[in-house]
């Protein structure tokens, strides 16, 4: 894919997202709040762009009262062949969504809203929490800085927000489905000129159909500590130390169903020299499962080259995972990675699987025949990490038991994809992707290719 130089956007395994040109809008975020348009108190910063009187409304002197505007309008389609491999009827639906944002500033005050109006049409199926949740707060959060010794500064924030921390792995927002997922809780961000370090406590969020009726979940919970060092100025190169913990109390694996609880401790080394980027990261796993002691593992990489002065400026990458599984279903002993809230289509726009029991090994090329227009193929093989476990789904849902098969490869899926940035405000996006079964499908049930087509169109400011 194309990467933009960030250090959060290359996950374990990669963003699947094709992106062009957003060095037009560098400030522009996922999340949104995250967004400064505070340089815009000086004219001499404004470039004349019909979106600037939006993005710094002054409501006083002195320029520490304003207000940030902005919106995002995406449609999503997408059309399913083959539905599980067959198992399930064919699909094809329709993704609306409309999320403004209000963000008011009072010196070191800052008030966060975005409303979120999503619908979903084209499909008789039952409607899942990433579907649609009728009109909704999305983000709704009060922040403080409150002044601490040196040149740090310490924020704390309270409500409900989208939260992704380092490459997304564990805790991501959910973007690329209909429904993104928030989280209602606290964050405590102290940050420096090359480090920062973050506390929280989140409760995921319930997204239902249906106006206002959204709320966290009585299940979930998560809680840690994520640090961060940057080697540079830049923040494109460094290193990461972690530990979540989560409580579930209806885990759900194919050894059973129970309460789990897991502590995560993980690292990752991330950087970007124009050229190269790369990402590794590993993370240990402990706790327990239903009464019985739980121990799990992941690992991963991606690198990637740009060839910035070739025509077409194409880019190659290669991400490879491994990720646990349980090594005996009969015995207590759970050894599966509860990968708790990764990003919503985790291996691309086709993600039938997640995280969990796996070995992937994804490469792919990207080229840009316009300077806004870059196109992507890429290829990615599966195999389960432990023939005694199942295959999940990105939630963490169980889609086909392991008991039955002894093959370890999955399958192979191949996309292609293609990102037009119109202009600054409006991407459009399409993607052809393919899910070819392997012997543990075949083995397991209903093993026909799935096809999926995917078109999508995104206006935000």
């Amino acid at each position: 894919m194309v990467a933009v130089a960030a250090a959060c956007a290359m996950p374990f395994a990669a963003n699947a997202q094709v992106s062009t040109n957003l060095e037009r809008a560098p400030t522009l975020t996922i999340e949104r709040y995250s967004e400064d348009w505070s340089m815009l108190s000086n004219p001499a910063n404004r470039k004349g762009r019909w979106t600037e009187p939006f993005k710094y409304i002054p409501l006083g002197d002195g320029g520490t009262i304003y207000l940030t505007t902005g919106v995002e309008a995406r449609s999503r389609y997408e059309d399913y062949e083959n539905v599980n491999w067959g198992s399930s009827p064919d699909d094809s639906y329709a993704w609306n969504r409309l999320m403004p944002y209000a963000d008011l500033h009072v010196g070191k005050v800052r008030m966060f809203a975005q409303p979120i109006l999503s619908a979903i049409s084209g499909t008789d199926r039952m409607k899942g929490p990433a579907d649609t949740t009728g009109v909704d707060m999305l983000q709704a959060f009060v922040d403080v800085e409150v002044a601490v010794p040196g040149d740090a500064s310490l924020q704390l924030s309270a409500g409900r927000k989208l939260v992704s921390f380092g490459s997304g792995r564990f805790i991501d927002r959910r973007y690329g489905t209909g429904v993104p997922l928030p989280f209602d809780g606290f964050e405590a961000i102290l940050t420096g000129k090359t480090r920062q370090l973050t506390g929280f406590y989140l409760l995921p969020v319930d997204t239902r159909p249906g106006g206002f009726n959204d709320r966290h979940s009585r299940n979930k919970a998560v809680w840690g500590v994520y640090a961060t060092q940057w080697l540079d100025a830049t923040r494109l190169n460094g290193f990461d130390v972690y530990y979540i913990g989560l409580r579930d109390r209806n885990a759900i694996f194919d050894q059973g169903a129970g309460k789990q609880l897991a502590h995560t401790f993980g690292s990752r080394i991330f950087g970007d020299d124009g050229a190269w980027h790369w990402n590794v990261e590993a993370a240990f796993q402990l706790g327990a499962f239903a009464g019985h002691r739980s121990e799990a593992w992941g690992a991963g990489a991606e690198t990637g080259y740009r060839f910035r002065s070739t025509p077409l400026r194409p880019e190659i990458a290669l991400t490879a995972d491994i990720v646990s599984g349980d090594g005996d279903p009969d015995d207590p002993k759970l050894g599966t990675l509860n990968s708790l809230f990764p990003n919503g289509k985790y291996f691309g726009a086709l993600s039938p699987i997640g995280p969990r029991n796996l070995v992937h090994v994804r490469p792919s090329i990207s080229v840009r025949p316009h300077k806004d227009v870059a196109l992507s193929l890429t290829g990615v093989a599966y195999w389960r990490e432990s023939t005694a476990d199942g295959i999940y789904a990105i939630p963490g849902l169980l889609v086909r038991s392991g008991r039955q098969s002894d093959a370890r490869f999955i399958g192979k899926q191949i996309e292609l994809a293609t990102s037009w940035q119109v202009t600054s405000e409006l991407n459009l996006t399409a993607s052809l992707s393919a899910f070819y079964p392997g012997p543990f499908i075949r083995d397991t049930g209903s093993a026909r290719t799935i096809r999926m087509a995917g078109t999508q169109a995104t206006f935000r400011f």
